[in-house]
């Protein structure tokens, strides 16, 4: 499974099209989910900082999801993109 995430990780970054905000923010979240588990209690400091919270809030949705789960959820997506 860790293969495969990590070659999924490498495709996501030479996908043809560069996805959707919304797209982009699910990549990153299930990313962060895989790769640290759930996120941490204090979000972006600066409430001006819009992407910050957008990224936060987008990987705090992901609470309690297994790192397996967000793996295997990480490479369908990017299996998706790529067709």
């Amino acid at each position: 499974m860790q293969e495969l995430f990590e070659q999924a990780v490498a495709l996501s970054k030479t996908l043809s099209e560069k996805p959707s905000n919304e797209t982009l923010l699910q990549l990153y979240s299930l990313y962060k989910q895989a790769t640290e588990g759930d996120a941490g209690a204090d979000g972006p400091s600066n409430p001006f900082d819009f992407v910050g919270k957008a990224k936060y809030d987008a990987w705090t949705a992901l609470k309690g999801t297994a790192k397996e789960a967000a793996m295997q959820q990480y490479i369908d997506l990017v299996n998706k993109l790529k067709n």
